[in-house]
């Protein structure tokens, strides 16, 4: 009962953060949140069975490009992001500190409750986006501070598969639309072309594939 709290707990945070924070962010940026997720449906479920958000790098690459962000910017941010835009992660990692905190009782200051969490963001900064990367950059950050006791991870692993579904999903969407939001705050997508491709309207005006070097 206590883990499937932690889980829905997780679940409801991350759902939050996308259609929230995420959507709140998208429409100061002038596009549709929800377009974007219909757009890339295919991508979200293709994580959602996979668990890994690497598995769908290419596929959301070219789809951001044919919506008229510019091959510089998707090529920039989407790769750099599967590395330092972690949001799935950074949420399970946070909620994963408190739940061993309260499991065995060890109460931790503000203080420290603050130094965890910044130094669990730093380290998932290069994190592997595979399946049970967060918990690898969980258990070698515990092991390394001895705050909390690493028996607690015992406790996670048997869920850990689960979560890492919608830490994969979260982090995919993440940074989708910041791919969207910096290609817009650089002028360099069109967005004539944008609200119509995610809008699965016809275009008149077509791509020229650029030759890679």
């Amino acid at each position: 009962a206590v883990l499937g709290t932690l889980m829905l707990s997780f679940y409801l945070t991350s759902l939050f953060f996308i259609f929230i924070v995420l959507n709140l962010i998208a429409g100061f940026y002038g596009f549709s949140l929800w377009k974007l997720l219909g757009y890339i449906k295919a991508e979200i479920l293709i994580v959602l069975g996979a668990s890994s958000s690497e598995a769908v790098l290419p596929n959301l690459m070219q789809k951001l490009e044919a919506a008229g962000c510019d091959r510089s910017v998707v090529g920039l941010v989407i790769p750099t992001g599967y590395s330092f835009n972690l949001d799935g992660t950074t949420i399970y990692l946070s909620m994963a500190v408190l739940f061993i905190s309260q499991a065995f009782n060890i109460p931790l200051s503000i203080g420290q409750q603050l130094t965890i969490i910044g130094i669990l963001m730093l380290t998932s900064k290069g994190a592997a986006a595979v399946t049970g990367g967060g918990f690898i950059v969980l258990s070698s950050t515990l092991i390394a501070m001895k705050i909390l006791p690493v028996e607690g991870l015992a406790m996670l692993i048997g869920i850990d598969r689960f979560m890492s579904e919608a830490r994969a999903i979260t982090n995919m969407i993440g940074n989708s639309v910041a791919t969207v939001v910096i290609a817009k705050s650089e002028n360099a997508v069109n967005m004539e072309i944008f609200k119509k491709v995610v809008e699965g309207k016809p275009t008149s005006l077509k791509l020229v594939e650029e030759p890679i070097d």
